[in-house]
């Protein structure tokens, strides 16, 4: 379902389906994107203080927010976003491990200067299997007031 700024309510949430990470997604996105060992080598990751491959945390932001767009919520009203906040890893990713986004309204503003517009933000958090949070984030999303 799409949703447009007015039609947001402090407190709502927005929850995707799971992803799941493969050891082979995890090793071809930081080969282009973050190659530290611990993300494109098995045995250094095994040596490493983490025991074993990890997700980049670049790839797990890149993934939640694909599937936060995916649920709909945005696609009509977003015009786009100017930063995100408070950016955390709080938990490796795995292979094999399955993330979900969940996306929750912290604070609604209208643009003073364009009526047509406001500014939501968002918490944002990447759960894994067992429910526990990966990554968190303040998302804000400059949004359309109204269908049209």
């Amino acid at each position: 379902m799409d949703y447009y700024f007015d039609e947001l309510a402090l407190g709502q949430r927005f929850e995707s389906a799971g992803y799941r990470f493969t050891e082979a997604a995890i090793i071809d996105f930081a080969f282009q994107f973050d190659p530290q060992p611990f993300h494109i080598d098995i045995d250094a990751a095994k040596e490493s203080h983490f025991g074993g491959l990890i997700a980049s945390g670049f790839h797990t932001l890149n993934i939640a927010f694909r599937m936060l767009y995916q649920t709909g919520f945005l696609r009509g009203a977003s015009l786009g976003g100017p930063g995100m906040d408070e950016l955390r890893w709080t938990k490796p990713v795995r292979p094999g491990d399955t993330i979900r986004a969940v996306a929750e309204v912290i604070e609604l503003r209208p643009s003073q200067s364009k009526p047509d517009r406001g500014v939501a933000k968002f918490r944002l958090a990447a759960l894994n299997q067992a429910n526990e949070e990966v990554m968190t984030a303040i998302m804000m999303v400059i949004m359309k007031r109204v269908r049209g």
